[in-house]
C-alpha cells in the first residue's frame, strides 16, 4: 500500500526540508545491510561547528582525512580538484573491517579547466591531456592516512561509479567528448577498471563494450554478474536506463575486457519517466533493446534508432545500487522547462529483473518550490542504522540526509565552506557518501572546496 509522509527537518535557524511519497520499507526489503536497530527519527539536530567546515548531530564527530591542493602522500603531486563517487574497501590486512586497513577510492570530477588536475603517472594515465581521475587512500583503523596516490589518470568528468563484484572500483566518465575535442587526444565517454592490490592493478584500457555515453553510476546484479549503468545526460533527448549483460558473466578480474552486450531499457509506452508521479506505480513486461552503436562513433546512443516504439529517457539519471533482488536508480529531477515531459523532485525507481518489473519507490521534494533545499537526491548509501544515506545536489546549504526505515527524514551533515561571496553565498554539494567495512564511519566528500570527511559516532544508537 501507498503511503505518504512529509518530514521538515530543522537545526537552529536553517531550515531543510524534505517531502517525499511512497512505501519506504520497500528500498529495504530483503536488503541486510539495512536491517540494523537504528532509531525512528535520526540523531538529534545538527550541532554548528565552530570551526565553520561540517555541522553533525552531537555524539558525532569528523576528520578531515584530505584536502584538494596539499601534497599527495606519494609524491605524485597535489591532491586533485571535485572529489566526487567513492566506495571502501576492506585493507589488506584483515576482511573483518575491524582490525585491517581499509581502500577508499575516490573520483576526480575534473574537466579541462580544473585548478588541481589528477597528476599523471606512467602506466596509470590513459590520456595525458585529461585532467580526470581517481586517487586511493589507504587508512588505518582508526582512519588514520597511510597512503594516498593516484589510481587512475588521463581520464574526464570521473562522475560516480561503483565496485565490482571482485573488489575493484569501477570509475565512470561523464562526458562523451572526442578525441580532438576540448584538447583531448582520445575517446572519452567510457568506464574504467580500477584497482588498488598488487594482484589487481588498475587498467588503463578502457571498457569499451560497456558503452560511451555519460555515464554515472553502476552496480552488479550479484547472482549473474549483470551490470546496471545510468546515464546522466545534460540535454534532451535525456539519459537512458541500461544493462549489460557481460561475454564472462562472474567472470572475476579483468573479464569485462572480454566484451558482452550493451542494451537499454524500454519501459512499452512511456518514453520518458518523468511523467510517472504515483509511488508504487509499476510496469510489467519491461524490454531490453540492444544498442545499435555502443562506441556513439557518429551518433550519441540517446540519439540513436531503436526501432518504432523508440526508448524511455529520463533526465538526471543519478545513483544506482544493487538491494535484494533488485536493482534501485535514482533520477535526481526533472524540469520541463528544461525538456522533461513533466516535473519532480527526485525519484527512486526499483527494476526486478525475475518479474521484468520496474516500480517507481520514492518521490522527492517539496510541493511547489523547486529551488527549496532538500531537492535533487544524487549519491546514496545503506546506512548501517537502517536506512539511506543521501547527498542532495540542489541549491542553498548542502545536506547529507537520513531517511530511516521507518519513514523519517532527517540532517546528517550540513556543510559550512562558503565557495561563493559573503554577499552571495554557496556552498559545496555532498558526493560519494560511503561506510567503513565494519560500518563504524561515514566517508563523504565536499565536491568543492574538494574535501573528503571520516565521520564517526553512535551509529547504532
Amino acid at each position: 500500500m501507498t503511503t505518504r509522509r512529509q518530514v521538515l527537518a530543522r537545526s537552529g535557524a536553517l531550515g531543510a526540508g524534505i517531502a517525499f511519497s511512497g512505501a519506504l520499507s520497500e528500498l529495504f526489503t530483503g536488503t541486510a545491510a539495512a536491517q540494523g536497530t537504528g532509531g525512528r527519527s535520526g540523531y538529534g539536530p545538527l550541532v554548528e561547528d565552530p570551526e565553520g567546515v561540517l555541522d553533525l548531530p552531537k555524539g558525532f564527530r569528523y576528520k578531515i582525512l584530505s584536502r584538494e591542493g596539499d601534497d599527495l602522500r606519494s609524491g605524485e603531486g597535489k591532491v586533485p580538484s571535485h572529489c566526487d563517487g567513492m566506495a571502501a574497501f576492506a585493507g589488506p590486512h584483515g576482511h573483518d573491517g575491524r582490525h585491517g586497513s581499509t581502500w577508499l577510492v575516490r573520483n576526480h570530477e575534473n574537466r579541462m579547466d580544473a585548478e588541481h588536475g589528477v597528476p599523471t603517472v606512467e602506466g596509470l594515465t590513459y590520456d595525458p591531456e585529461a585532467l580526470g581521475g581517481c586517487t586511493v587512500l589507504e587508512l588505518g583503523h582508526d582512519d588514520e592516512v597511510l597512503q594516498e596516490r593516484v589510481g587512475i589518470a588521463g581520464t574526464s568528468t570521473n562522475c560516480a561509479g561503483g565496485p565490482s563484484l571482485w573488489d575493484t572500483w569501477l570509475t565512470c566518465e561523464e562526458t562523451e567528448f572526442k578525441a580532438g575535442e576540448e584538447g583531448y587526444t582520445k575517446d572519452h565517454g567510457f568506464i574504467f577498471e580500477v584497482g588498488f592490490r598488487k594482484d589487481r592493478p588498475t587498467s588503463t584500457e578502457p571498457l569499451t563494450a560497456m558503452g560511451r555515453f555519460q555515464h554515472e553510476a553502476v552496480a552488479f546484479d550479484p547472482r549473474n554478474g549483470v551490470v546496471y549503468e545510468t546515464e546522466d545526460a545534460f540535454e534532451k533527448p535525456f539519459g537512458l536506463f541500461y544493462r549489460f549483460l557481460p561475454e564472462k558473466p562472474l567472470g572475476g578480474y579483468g573479464s569485462l575486457h572480454a566484451g558482452g552486450t550493451l542494451q537499454a531499457m524500454r519501459v512499452p509506452g512511456v518514453p520518458d519517466l518523468s511523467v510517472v508521479q504515483e509511488p508504487g506505480t509499476s510496469f510489467e513486461g519491461i524490454e531490453w533493446v540492444d544498442v545499435p552503436d555502443p562506441l556513439a562513433a557518429e551518433t550519441p546512443i540517446r540519439f540513436q534508432d531503436f526501432g518504432k516504439d523508440g526508448i524511455t529517457h529520463a533526465q538526471k539519471l543519478e545513483g544506482c545500487y544493487w538491494g535484494g533482488k533488485s536493482v534501485y536508480f535514482v533520477s535526481s529531477y526533472a524540469k520541463s522547462e528544461e525538456g522533461s515531459q513533466a516535473d519532480h523532485y527526485g525519484q527512486i525507481w526499483r527494476y526486478d529483473p525475475k518479474h521484468k518489473k520496474l516500480t517507481l519507490v520514492i518521490v522527492f521534494g517539496p510541493d511547489t518550490d523547486l529551488e527549496l533545499p532538500g531537492e535533487e537526491p544524487d549519491n546514496i548509501c545503506l546506512a548501517p542504522s537502517g536506512g539511506l544515506m543521501v547527498c542532495e545536489d540542489g541549491e542553498g546549504a548542502q545536506h547529507v540526509f537520513g531517511l530511516t526505515k521507518h519513514g523519517a527524514v532527517y540532517p546528517m551533515a550540513r556543510g559550512r565552506q562558503n565557495v561563493g561571496t559573503p554577499e552571495e553565498p554557496a556552498w559545496g554539494e555532498f558526493a560519494g557518501v560511503t561506510f567503513s567495512p565494519d560500518n563504524r564511519t561515514m566517508y563523504v566528500n565536499c565536491y568543492d572546496p574538494g574535501t573528503t570527511f571520516a565521520v564517526t559516532g553512535p551509529w547504532r544508537h
